[in-house]
């Protein structure tokens, strides 16, 4: 590595911006002078509830595993909030498969054939008279909730607590330690849950403090569902079709087996003091404190849950240690990697800005920093079945590199690698080289029926993207060769997919394909301007690979970026395809894709000025209300490397329904979608690249931002090189 590069990495500190003119807090070694207390930063945006908020409850987790809790800090009220945002308990491992209707059995799913230049290509896009079969190859597997943890309140009649009967409701998300601390009064006694998960396990540590606990009137209820496709990801309704066994059992611990047809796993119960595990009914267990015990004024119930796929733990953590883990994680993920600062900003709406940046960091961080690429709801609910779509992951992720916490997106990395025989296969199948990647898929990196989804293309550049970002932040041969194969074969399939036209003698990407904004007919869309721009790109980085590598060039890579299609134009502004009637007239809805060829790209084959006409019209034209949570970063990066940083705020804090974001900090977008990562991770990447510029930025601070004098920009922990590649 040069010395340049390295003076570049140590370049590390805090960064000011205020009215235009960099202020820089850097003494003569290159460190900040003033640093930003990040504890501070931290703690002002935890979340604090006093109401029963069914679409802001609080998670715990840790990428592989995470709890959704209500108001009492467990799933105590779970039906209030399972119509708005389901409590689910779930992992990476967590899917279940329903077993094929006896209607089914023998048959397969018939692919619909395109006409791709001449040649028959097939595609998973049909239902006419396979409705069943597409429904079920959809369904399934899905994703789990592996069991409700609960408390079982009893008021002094006998009967069981409603959600009316607490009030005093005082809940907060300790970001710094990852801990839900909950606090309310039930029949006249206070009740103190404090809730974490384990760093490295997929467990929950729970600690209740109550006199409740030694009246007998407080216990904990363990519940299992059957599998549901739906966004609560249970089914209460069929105890007959899975089993709950205890299959070990100790004076503190007890072990679950659970079946679900051919899907199994366990579940460990583990405790302090003097309690007793029983079952209640068919999948119900309760774990009851004794009563009347000494001292039972400050009375404690400390117990954990741990799930996993294949054998139980056989010793596990107890709450105290769990906690003290769980602390210790959260503070290392705040005080490493980067930070920002808007605090001394003029502009109003600073406070939210900030506020949208701490908790996207915690949100992403526990539910799409796992060793799958993350469904679009994460470890919180399910969404589309609890699959997840590769387009998205961009999204999710990538900005974990920019935050330089790269360690969190290299783990769902290692998936492409595992599933490159599937992808190499669906290329094969339809006549194409190297390897193309599904849209919406599970663990296996099977494709999912879709009469939208199997004809996109966007996906396909991501993994050399992903790759280019491993590289910047650690530049060696084993990043390399790591990352050769999913390089090489994505590239490979970019090449083969694109038409050359000997007429027009340039390269062509369709018919048939699905742009980015997904409302085109794929017989009628080639040359969709995102996509022409990310064939650029991921061909010449895939060249680009191999030259550090020690091989030679692939000339028919170079060969498709030399005469690949121009970004098409109509009226000054960029389309969304060539094969555009009009511009925004009709189909000025979903994503505004063509932005993000000058936004999410550096846009080497875009031209500015065109760009930049394309952007004021989006903003006056738009519907945004009909767009995703993820448009409103994408056009706030096109905004900044236009110089627009105005609309750049403007576009990232644009008041719309899809661009709320919740008490929880989720984004939420529609009833069945009340969580959308997508625009936590986008929000995250674009303000990383509004602090810190992107190739051929000018070398100011924070150049995506206004220059107005309304906003104070401090940002540290950020690395300065590798902005300066993308």
């Amino acid at each position: 590595m040069s010395k340049e590069k390295i003076s570049r990495r140590n370049f590390l500190g805090t960064m000011a911006i205020s009215g235009g003119l960099a202020k820089t807090g850097f003494g003569q070694n290159g460190k900040s002078e003033k640093k930003i207390d990040r504890f501070a930063l931290v703690a002002r945006h935890n979340p604090v509830l006093r109401n029963f908020e069914t679409l802001s409850p609080l998670s715990v987790g840790n990428g592989e595993f995470a709890f959704t809790a209500d108001a009492t800090g467990l799933q105590t009220f779970a039906d209030e909030y399972a119509e708005k945002m389901p409590l689910c308990t779930m992992s990476q491992w967590g899917w279940h498969t329903k077993p094929m209707p006896p209607s089914l059995v023998g048959k397969t799913y018939k692919l619909t054939e395109y006409d791709a230049y001449g040649r028959k290509v097939a595609y998973q896009t049909g239902r006419a008279g396979q409705q069943e079969m597409y429904d079920y190859l959809r369904e399934n597997p899905h994703r789990l909730h592996l069991g409700r943890i609960g408390l079982r309140l009893t008021k002094a009649d006998g009967s069981e607590a409603e959600p009316s009967d607490i009030s005093g409701i005082e809940q907060k998300l300790d970001l710094w330690k990852g801990q839900i601390e909950s606090r309310f009064v039930f029949e006249g006694a206070e009740v103190t849950v404090r809730t974490a998960a384990h760093p490295a396990l997929d467990l929950l540590a729970v600690s209740v403090e109550s006199n409740l606990v030694d009246q007998g009137k407080l216990a904990v209820r363990l519940a299992f569902p059957y599998g549901s496709q739906t966004m609560q990801a249970a089914d209460w309704k069929q105890p007959e079709k899975h089993q709950s066994k205890i299959v070990g059992q100790t004076a503190n611990q007890v072990q679950i087996q659970r079946m679900l047809d051919k899907d199994e796993y366990f579940t460990n119960v583990s405790w302090t003091g003097n309690a007793k595990f029983e079952a209640e009914k068919t999948h119900y267990f309760l774990l009851n404190p004794a009563k009347n015990q000494k001292n039972s004024k400050n009375q404690k119930l400390e117990f954990v849950v741990s799930f996993t796929k294949n054998a139980a733990l056989k010793t596990l953590p107890n709450a105290v240690a769990t906690f003290t883990a769980s602390a210790a994680h959260w503070k290392k993920f705040w005080t490493t990697g980067a930070a920002i600062e808007l605090a001394e900003s003029r502009d109003k709406r600073a406070p939210e800005l900030e506020r949208r940046i701490v908790l996207s960091q915690y949100l992403t961080a526990i539910n799409c920093s796992g060793s799958l690429p993350p469904q679009e709801t994460g470890l919180t609910t399910n969404s589309w079945y609890g699959k997840f779509h590769l387009e998205m992951h961009w999204w999710h992720a990538a900005q974990f590199a920019l935050w330089n916490r790269l360690p969190l997106l290299e783990k769902s990395l290692d998936w492409y690698n595992k599933v490159l025989p599937s992808a190499r296969g669906r290329a094969e199948q339809q006549g194409y080289a190297g390897a193309r990647w599904a849209k919406m898929t599970d663990e296996t990196g099977r494709d999912s029926p879709s009469g939208i989804g199997a004809l996109l293309i966007w996906q396909q550049p991501h993994p050399i993207f992903y790759a280019e970002l491993c590289y910047r932040l650690k530049p060696t041969r084993a990043t390399l060769l790591k990352f050769k194969q999913v390089v090489e074969e994505t590239a490979n399939f970019m090449a083969s997919f694109a038409h050359y036209d000997e007429k027009t003698k340039r390269y062509i990407l369709g018919p048939p394909v699905i742009p980015a904004q997904e409302n085109h007919p794929a017989t009628e869309t080639w040359n969709p301007t995102f996509e022409l721009e990310y064939w650029n790109f991921g061909l010449k980085k895939a060249n680009e690979w191999r030259e550090r590598i020690g091989l030679k060039r692939v000339a028919k890579w170079d060969d498709v970026v030399a005469k690949l299609s121009p970004l098409p134009v109509k009226d000054g502004v960029y389309l969304a395809h060539e094969n555009c009637p009009q511009t925004y007239t009709e189909r000025n809805r979903d994503h505004p894709s063509m932005l993000g060829a000058l936004g999410i790209l550096a846009g080497e084959k875009a031209d500015r000025e065109t760009m930049r006409r394309t952007l004021y019209k989006a903003f006056k034209e738009w519907q945004w209300d009909e767009t995703w949570g993820w448009d409103y970063p994408m056009t706030a990066m096109t905004a900044a490397r236009l110089g627009e940083g105005k609309l750049a705020i403007d576009a990232l804090l644009m008041k719309t329904e899809k661009n709320h974001y919740a008490a929880n900090g989720h984004n939420y977008q529609r009833p069945n979608l009340p969580l959308y990562l997508p625009g936590n991770g986008g929000l995250l990447y674009a303000v990383a690249l509004m602090a810190n510029g992107w190739k051929n930025a000018a070398r100011t601070s924070a150049p995506g931002f206004p220059d107005d004098g309304s906003w104070t920009i401090r940002a540290e922990g950020f690395d300065a090189d590798l902005f300066q590649h993308i």
